[in-house]
């Protein structure tokens, strides 16, 4: 059976976008790690007791950082310079 053009058509764009969506997923795919894996190290060292307000600014500083950015997160709110609710919206507001 032959293929139409437009069928061709088709089949290239549906390979094209399959191709795209392929290197999208597997451009984002470490920052997804990096999220999951220092949002479980915020939850392990909220446990502990050094817990701190989960916001957007801190899932981002995390799914950058990863467990380094956690441990940034969670130092910086310890000593009172950032990542507290107070904090965050002080600075939103400035914006």
């Amino acid at each position: 059976m032959p293929i139409s053009g437009l069928g061709l058509l088709v089949l290239l764009f549906v390979l094209a976008f399959a191709f795209g969506a392929y290197r999208i997923i597997r451009t984002i795919k470490p920052f997804i790690v990096n999220a999951v894996v220092g949002l479980l190290g915020l939850l392990l060292l909220a446990w502990l007791g050094f817990g701190v307000e989960i916001t957007p600014l801190v899932v981002l500083v995390v799914a950058i950082g990863g467990i380094p950015g956690a441990i940034l997160v969670v130092l910086l709110a310890y000593l009172g310079i950032g990542f507290e609710p107070a904090t965050v919206i002080a600075l939103l507001a400035a914006i």
